[in-house]
């Protein structure tokens, strides 16, 4: 072939790959110009697929959750790294914490992704596993600043890790992409023994419990921790029911995520009493200062207090924290002070349950709906109450606190002196956190304002905060803040978005659980 036809073909060649790659950029940077982070995204994109021409919404959102994942496995294997780097008990804390977080975030992606569980997840799962994803990650850094460690480990496992999952969540297509089916961990459903709350059925001899937990010996276990571990030997992926006898068991039980469809039950509050008192006061970060965390997704108990006695003079101490996606808790008492209900993550359910607290005591970034719930502010230290104190820090996240139908009032130790303590509803933690209370008693120890700030005038624009046909002497909303995110809601249409039928999907799931609940208002 003669030189010149070389050069021709030569540079033809040339051309046509730098049309590609001009033509592929350019797809890139019009993808990624609708994310909220368009750099990152077209920096990476460009580093990691020069030559992909992008033909549609969903490749983009496919690519960039397996993007989100890639670098948050390359941030995890980074992380795992520099345990020994960790200079005192406080910082090796924080860092545990983080690794078991990160490995929660990958866990969480590979869901989304997963082409085998595709017929079994909606579009709404997949923005609830995202949003928990990228909790995941707050929650890491939430513990090296509140142990005062910030300085050294945290900086080397800051990346564009949030950033992805930030971009992620605002592509999802939420309602359209999957078939709207969930993921089935009520397969066996709630057992009708417990159902029907026969509490003869409710003994040791019973032969439908899988396990009984007893302190007096008449169980297999005599502890709840020995009864869960042995829960991740059985064979099979249906309900497991652990029936914890009246006693005070003071351990930290932890129900991890390979430990599905776990059910537990005691004799009723103040009855199965699970009590620990670790706290942040004590050096633990908040995350582990639970005396009972559960992530183990479709995980249901009833009957149980769940406590933490760190009191309030050792601030942060969770008693119970969730991260269990699709968990119902009924008839269960959660005690504490600051920060006692942790709802970290996922779509929970609490049903007549009891929570009392001081500061923010109920908290954390879940999707959550309370039904005819009793909410106790105790006596605080500092003379201020705030009752919750929601998580959201992303404006796509599908997460918030719904309280429906409950009741709030002093506890014994506040009412005495409720006139001189100033209670709110709750207070901003992030920046777009989400909460509403409808249809709720409202007793007078809540102040006129109704809710308090957080840091001058942080998040008081981005936040949601509404009140819809609450009652009581406490409810009235004339003298309530005038914060541009409050809302005194007036439309039942507005208000049915945070009912449990359409918050967490629960009309397609609480159903199988046997649990009685109302849809909508």
């Amino acid at each position: 072939m003669a030189p010149k036809t070389l050069i021709t073909i030569f540079l033809a060649f040339s051309f046509f790959k730098q049309a590609i790659s001009m033509s592929s950029n350019s797809t890139i940077k019009y993808w990624c110009s609708q994310t909220p982070y368009p750099q990152p995204c077209e920096d990476l994109f460009s580093h990691k697929y020069p030559n992909k021409a992008i033909k549609s919404k969903s490749d983009f959102f496919k690519l960039s959750k397996e993007l989100a994942l890639d670098r948050c496995v390359a941030a995890r294997d980074n992380l795992r790294s520099l345990g020994p780097k960790c200079r005192n008990k406080r910082e090796k804390a924080a860092w545990a914490d983080c690794v078991e977080l990160y490995h929660g975030t990958v866990r969480k992606l590979n869901q989304t992704i997963d082409p085998n569980v595709k017929h079994r997840r909606s579009s709404d799962d997949v923005q609830t596993w995202l949003s928990t994803a990228l909790t995941n990650l707050d929650t890491c850094r939430t513990g090296f600043v509140e142990l005062g460690v910030t300085d050294f480990v945290l900086p080397l496992i800051s990346n564009n890790v949030s950033m992805f999952l930030s971009n992620t969540l605002a592509l999802n297509d939420v309602g359209g992409e999957f078939d709207h089916q969930h993921m089935s961990y009520y397969k066996k459903g709630f057992p009708t023994w417990v159902r029907h709350g026969d509490r003869k059925l409710m003994e040791a001899s019973n032969p439908q419990a899988n396990v009984v937990v007893a302190q007096d010996g008449s169980g297999q276990y005599t502890t709840v921790s020995e009864a869960i571990s042995a829960a991740g030997q059985r064979s099979g992926s249906g309900r497991y029911v652990i029936y914890v006898k009246q006693g005070t068991y003071k351990e930290n039980v932890n129900v991890g995520s390979g430990l599905q469809n776990i059910m537990l039950y005691g004799d009723g509050i103040g009855q199965t009493v699970i009590t620990g008192s670790r706290s942040v006061g004590g050096g633990t970060t908040t995350f582990n200062s639970a005396t009972f965390a559960v992530i183990g997704d479709g995980f249901i108990s009833r009957g149980i207090t769940f406590r933490n006695t760190a009191g309030a003079s050792n601030h942060q101490a969770v008693a119970l924290r969730s991260g269990a996606d699709l968990s119902v808790f009924y008839e269960c008492s959660f005690e504490g002070y600051q920060d006692t209900l942790y709802v970290h993550s996922e779509r929970q359910f609490f049903k007549e349950c009891n929570i009392y607290g001081t500061v923010d005591f109920i908290f954390g970034n879940s999707a959550v709906v309370f039904q005819n719930c009793y909410l106790f502010p105790r006596y605080p230290p500092n003379g201020i109450n705030t009752i919750t104190a929601q998580g959201r820090s992303d404006p796509n996240q599908n997460t918030g606190i719904s309280i429906q139908s409950c009741r709030v009032t002093a506890a014994s130790d506040l009412k005495p002196v409720q006139s001189s303590v100033q209670t709110y509803l709750g207070r901003p933690w992030q920046r777009y956190s989400r909460t509403v209370f409808m249809e709720t008693f409202l007793d007078s120890l809540i102040a006129p304002a109704g809710w308090f700030p957080w840091n001058g005038n942080f998040a008081l624009e981005t936040l949601y905060y509404g009140e819809y046909a609450n009652m009581g002497p406490g409810s009235s909303t004339a003298n309530r803040v005038e914060w541009e995110g409050y809302h005194v809601i007036t439309s039942a249409a507005v208000a049915s978005q945070f009912t449990a039928g359409s918050f967490i999907d629960g009309k397609n799931w609480l159903p199988d659980t046997g649990v009685p609940f109302t849809s909508g208002l």
